[in-house]
């Protein structure tokens, strides 16, 4: 398995399905084809033929009511560790560095520079070693966010699965051990709200 195939493929199906990102299907499905088929590929291939198969305005609504209507399917890495608080602003600044470091043009299209599909396309395209590095760094991220989408049965979840299993070690078994990817829980100072723990917000949020 190429790991920067899978961030490249998983990019693509992690961003909003418009006309561009479903016709780019067969030449996503034709490249996952040349791959070995481990559990990665795999389920980037049943993600896209899914995506191949449903209709573009009911995927179009699926996608916005999944990641634009519920922050507990966030697809903003500082997110789930930083929650709304003032250090986050740090953390979107320390993205951007990484995208400085590596010499070139990194396209945010609107979006931060914290998000998912941004972060696995300059991991795919960009600077493999420093992408993945971020991907790791926010590994407890990446498994929340595959917990949510599990218990919510979304397809996206398999293209989340794939992103995790392309990083070293195996993926936590439940949230807790998910959460303790993330290390000690820092006292943070939120922006116009009461204090909490902002690695638990989304969680909370995912089980109401």
């Amino acid at each position: 398995m190429s790991a920067q195939v899978v961030h490249q493929v998983a990019s693509w199906v992690l961003s909003y399905p418009h006309d561009e990102v479903l016709a780019a299907l067969p030449e996503l499905t034709s490249a996952l084809g040349e791959q070995r088929p481990d559990p990665a590929v795999r389920e980037l291939q049943a993600v896209l033929a899914w995506l191949a198969e449903t209709p573009p305005e009911q995927l179009r609504n699926d996608y916005v009511e999944t990641f634009d209507l519920s922050r507990s399917h966030a697809l903003h890495l500082s997110y789930w560790t930083e929650g709304d608080t003032r250090r986050r602003g740090e953390v979107l600044a320390a993205f951007k560095q990484v995208y400085r470091d590596s010499g070139m043009v990194v396209r945010l299209d609107g979006e931060l520079p914290d998000h998912l599909p941004v972060v696995l396309e300059f991991a795919a395209l960009v600077d493999p070693q420093a992408g993945s590095a971020l991907l790791q760094r926010y590994r407890a991220s990446l498994e929340m966010l595959r917990f949510e989408l599990e218990d919510h049965g979304s397809h996206w979840a398999g293209a989340v699965r794939a992103v995790c299993a392309t990083l070293p070690g195996a993926s936590p078994r439940n949230r807790t051990e998910a959460m303790a990817l993330a290390g000690p829980v820092q006292p943070v100072e939120t922006v116009g709200l009461e204090p909490y723990d902002p690695r638990l917000l989304p969680l909370a949020e995912g089980a109401r």
